[in-house]
């Protein structure tokens, strides 16, 4: 399988609020930069956005370097969170319903095609293509801003 790695990031102005995610994949010497927005979201919405359409993009199974600064998305997929929820139901162990769970579920898809290896990376820091991906987003957000 190829590997490729899968840089992505959402913004939001006010939660809920117009809001826009960007997503970068890299595969060798090529990049794919993709962004879209919507007009009433919330931040959480458009982290799982970005990623879905980042691995949408892919023709073929992958192994796939995922770099978020969103712990809800690192931590639900790589601490099995996500799947629970929805073995469940879509209800979490404290009982509550599962928030955004017809974008977990098409994610959870995708997933179940790609090898998707988490990482962690601090927001608005030091790595390039986290910042390129946050510089998208918020752009994406301000065209359906008043």
């Amino acid at each position: 399988m190829k590997t490729v790695t899968l840089y992505t990031d959402g913004a939001c102005s006010g939660n809920p609020g117009p809001g826009g995610w960007g997503a970068i994949l890299v595969y060798g010497a090529r990049e794919l930069a993709l962004s879209g927005g919507e007009a009433r979201t919330t931040n959480n919405r458009m982290e799982l956005t970005a990623v879905i359409a980042g691995l949408q993009k892919l023709k073929e199974p992958c192994i796939v370097e995922l770099y978020s600064d969103s712990k809800y998305v690192i931590d639900a997929l790589s601490k099995g969170w996500a799947k629970s929820w929805k073995a469940k139901g879509w209800v979490k162990s404290d009982k509550k319903p599962a928030l955004n769970p017809d974008l977990w579920d098409a994610l959870l898809s995708l997933t179940d095609r790609h090898e998707v290896r988490c990482h962690w990376v601090k927001g608005h820091a030091d790595n390039e293509y986290n910042n390129r991906c946050d510089a998208m987003a918020v752009a994406e957000s301000r065209k359906f801003q008043g």
